[in-house]
């Protein structure tokens, strides 16, 4: 069986299993109310994707230390492509992973939408959604052509220029019916289709048009199928596009309400299977979850898809018969040492919403071999993947740029690591910024607020330095992941009315 207690601010995780007969005890210490103000980490994790723009920025713009960028991005092939956002600290603008970005921040618009607004954040969130949306919408520039990529990754990666400086080369890369890559089209749909439930009540015209190209992308990567490897060695699919396309069909059956959607993913339902992670490349849980709400809603015939969902919950609670994903000793989960943060966030994210589809539905909880996890202690055990990013873990510091008193200062991220164009309006060139910048010992001088970095390592240690990217590097889809994580405890702590952020 597996059980928590509530003690003095502290609970005791017990879980208790028996495997070949031997009976073996987890034993985790964590707070379970730690007195985070997630409503201010929220409005902060948000804030990062504002300092995370290419194109021509807003009136309305918070991050000062930016300035306008890339603003030919697609022009020598006489195609729209400003806007969007870099990947992470580079200035390439890949779009594979940045439509699953788009879709995690509506998925979390979509769950939390009264929680969000209860702190004056909603309208922040959505133009976060629209940025990355009206990007995908220009990259679709025909039924059976998407650009993907924007900027030459190797090129990119042996330069360190803000963006505002960039003059390494803006190459374009496309998909088409000739050079298929259903894993970038079919999470462009799953983006534009999650956004069109955003928007629907807000901007009833602009949804339409997101669902619109929605399916035309998702029919584009099931008709003309074939794998993405035009952003490799940067994203290359390990998981193939099964997982996306059962994704991009989930969210337009949530989206439209047609039957052939649900149709669809009941009809491929074999090509979902178990998994221990939620990433830019496996979407399969993420399918699997929303799906599962169909199931309680009546939808029996996706008994396996529900069945796969459960198995991904005790592939990582700790105390699980079937547990896949261990915990660092400070209790991080802990899938590999590449931005590690990038996992726990998502699966965190995941956690949180099953808990919600179990309690929406009177299900008491789901079984993972002799343990049990009730909707509380899957919550529970959530809560403490976002306390540990806060500063709940052997460290004592936050891995959220700007939030709490010791967090990194080394981030590893061009525009962040030199000077303001408005401090610093002389250009900064690729090898002065390597030896200027890149390689200075000194915090950066512009703090990206809301940024979280890839994390810590197998036994919670991190060393802030900005050559560490596995370590030190932000990514947009790691802060997506948080918002929604962090989103499901806004009301835990004492204040939760409308602020200001605090900055340091």
């Amino acid at each position: 069986m597996g059980y928590y207690l509530v003690v003095s601010g502290l609970f005791l995780w017990c879980a208790m299993v028996s495997h070949n007969g031997l009976a073996m005890t987890d034993w985790k210490l964590m707070s379970s109310s730690a007195n985070y103000d997630y409503a201010d980490a929220l409005g902060k994790a948000i804030l990062f994707f504002e300092g995370q723009r290419s194109g021509k920025l807003p009136t309305s713009q918070r991050v000062k230390w930016r300035g306008d960028s890339a603003l030919s991005d697609g022009k020598l092939q006489n195609v729209n492509l400003i806007g969007g956002y870099y990947d992470a600290g580079d200035n390439v603008k890949f779009g594979w992973p940045m439509a699953f970005t788009t879709t995690l921040l509506s998925w979390a618009a979509v769950e939390y939408e009264s929680e969000i607004s209860s702190i004056n954040q909603l309208g922040y969130l959505h133009s976060a959604i629209r940025w990355g949306a009206d990007f995908i919408l220009r990259a679709h520039t025909s039924p059976t052509t998407l650009y993907t990529q924007v900027g030459d990754g190797n090129a990119d990666h042996q330069c360190w220029e803000r963006p505002e400086d960039m003059d390494t080369p803006r190459t374009v890369y496309k998909i088409d019916a000739n050079s298929p890559g259903s894993e970038a089209a079919a999470e462009s749909a799953a983006a534009l289709s999650a956004a069109s439930i955003v928007f629907k009540k807000i901007d009833a015209n602009y949804s339409s048009t997101l669902l619109s190209q929605s399916k035309s992308l998702f029919d584009f990567a099931d008709k003309y199928r074939g794998s993405y490897s035009g952003s490799c060695p940067f994203y290359c699919s390990y998981s193939g596009y099964q997982d996306e396309l059962l994704w991009a069909a989930s969210w337009l059956y949530k989206a439209s309400g047609e039957s052939k959607y649900l149709s669809y993913t009941i009809g491929n339902q074999g090509w979902s299977h178990a998994v221990s992670e939620f990433s830019w490349d496996n979407k399969f849980v993420g399918a699997q979850t929303l799906l599962t709400e169909e199931f309680y809603g009546g939808k029996k015939d996706l008994a396996k898809i529900k069945s796969d969902a459960e198995s991904f919950i005790c592939a990582v609670m700790p105390g699980s018969s079937s547990l896949q994903i261990k915990t660092t000793p400070g209790g991080l989960l802990f899938t590999r040492d590449s931005s590690n943060l990038q996992y726990a966030t998502s699966s965190t994210m995941v956690l949180f919403i099953f808990s919600k589809i179990l309690d929406r539905n009177h299900i008491d909880g789901i079984n993972c071999g002799s343990a049990h996890f009730t909707p509380s202690q899957i919550r529970a055990f959530a809560k403490t993947q976002v306390d540990y990013i806060l500063g709940n873990n052997p460290r004592k510091m936050s891995y959220m740029v700007g939030f709490g008193s010791k967090y990194p200062k080394q981030l590893h991220h061009r525009g962040s690591s030199i000077p303001s164009i408005n401090a610093h309006p002389a250009k900064v060139g690729c090898n002065d910024g390597l030896s200027g910048y890149y390689n200075s010992g000194n915090p950066n001088p512009n703090i990206h607020v809301g940024a979280i970095v890839g994390g810590p390592d197998s036994n919670d240690q991190f060393n802030d330095a900005r050559s560490d990217y596995s370590h030190s590097e932000p990514t947009t889809y790691m802060n997506a992941a948080f918002v929604g994580s962090v989103s499901a405890l806004l009301g835990k702590t004492a204040e939760t009315n409308l602020r200001t952020l605090q900055f340091p």
